[in-house]
């Protein structure tokens, strides 16, 4: 009897599933595990009276990846805008009662709102240069409205590049700029941490996010001697300085808060800034408009530390050079013992707080 011939079993085109990338996981567990050290460590200075002392306030208003915070003061001074750097979270200006920019322009009267920037989402991670000065835009329309009520913007490191970018695009936005660190021209040699990041620098992609330990032992492998060994000989010469002691380890405790960055925002600073020069060129375009020293017409002071790698003299001035005569500033502050990096002087230094603030002062009720 004829058996009925069974057909041949169809076998998957793909029988066995794909093997995962072993050295993305790798990499992936020790993002994790660094993650995870680093909110032990946290923790622990927590513990022992180096967490967070900030001023109160209340959010204002929000968007994609920010919030505006409104510190309760006297007021009655003229309104500011704090920018912070994107890369940290904000307390670095509110470090402790005795260094805090925070408490120094509420005490002088100043009306203070600081735009703190959330951590983006994987939704973010295709936010870019445009979107981050947005969000500047943004935040400065929901702190005042009009331009007789505009504010001063602050801002330091990344977060003044920012508000520099920002203030050329829309030249209502403030009554005067104040740069803390801030590089604004990328010219070879302007830094040292500007070469090294063009010389080491990787192609990367520009969707998803970059981790905030990713980011610090990129740098840390980029420019050791800046992101390594300064912080430690920084340590060992507050040893002698108890109070000194005291604020490198509250910016230790800062260090460990990482915070992610959208992978386009990261190689756009990179590609845009770092390599390109653009904003320096007049080339940089954002919202449809090619921006340049030009287009910032509001008046800038400039602080700077002559020690500091990555926003010294020499990445401000030949952005101001093209500039309106008459409407830059440029202040140095000396080198400090216990602020860990020499960039973060400005914000956490006691001798800055004691003589360069003022100074600050005095410029922004002059040109209030």
């Amino acid at each position: 009897m004829h058996q009925p011939s069974l057909p041949e079993p169809s076998l998957p085109e793909r029988p066995f599933a794909e093997p995962p990338d072993l050295m993305a996981v790798l990499r992936r567990t020790q993002l994790a595990a660094m993650e995870n050290l680093r909110q032990v460590q946290g923790r622990t200075l927590d513990c022992f009276g180096f967490g967070t002392h900030e001023c109160a306030y209340e959010v204002v208003a929000s968007g994609p990846h920010w919030r505006l915070r409104h510190y309760a003061g006297p007021g009655g001074g003229a309104p500011l805008l704090l920018v912070p750097a994107p890369i940290k979270r904000p307390y670095i200006w509110d470090l402790t009662p005795d260094v805090s920019a925070v408490r120094f322009c509420l005490d002088h009267g100043y009306d203070v709102r600081l735009l703190e920037w959330l951590p983006p989402s994987e939704q973010d991670g295709d936010a870019g240069v445009e979107a981050y000065v947005e969000a500047v835009v943004a935040a400065r329309r929901a702190a005042a409205n009009g331009p007789a009520t505009s504010p001063f913007v602050l801002g330091h490191s990344l977060g003044g590049t920012l508000a520099a970018i920002a203030c050329a695009l829309e030249p209502s936005l403030a009554r005067g700029l104040v740069l803390l660190g801030a590089p604004l021209s990328f010219t070879p040699g302007s830094s040292r941490f500007r070469d090294l990041v063009v010389a080491r620098s990787k192609d990367m992609a520009r969707q998803g996010l970059v981790a905030g330990s990713q980011l610090s032992q990129g740098c840390a492998m980029m420019s050791p001697g800046t992101f390594v060994w300064s912080r430690m000989m920084d340590g060992m010469f507050a040893m002698a300085d108890p109070a000194a002691m005291a604020i490198h380890m509250h910016i230790e405790r800062w260090a460990l808060d990482e915070v992610a960055l959208p992978s386009r925002l990261v190689c756009e600073m990179v590609d845009w800034l770092y390599r390109e020069d653009r904003f320096r060129r007049g080339a940089l375009t954002i919202g449809g408009r090619r921006l340049g020293p030009a287009d910032l017409s509001v008046p800038v002071l400039a602080v700077v530390v002559p020690a500091d790698e990555i926003g010294p003299r020499s990445s401000v001035a030949p952005f101001f050079s093209k500039m309106p005569a008459g409407r830059t500033r440029i202040i140095e502050h000396p080198a400090e013992i216990g602020v860990g990096l020499q960039h973060l002087a400005i914000l956490a230094g006691r001798r800055a707080h004691a003589q360069t603030w003022p100074e600050i002062a005095r410029w922004i009720d002059a040109e209030a």
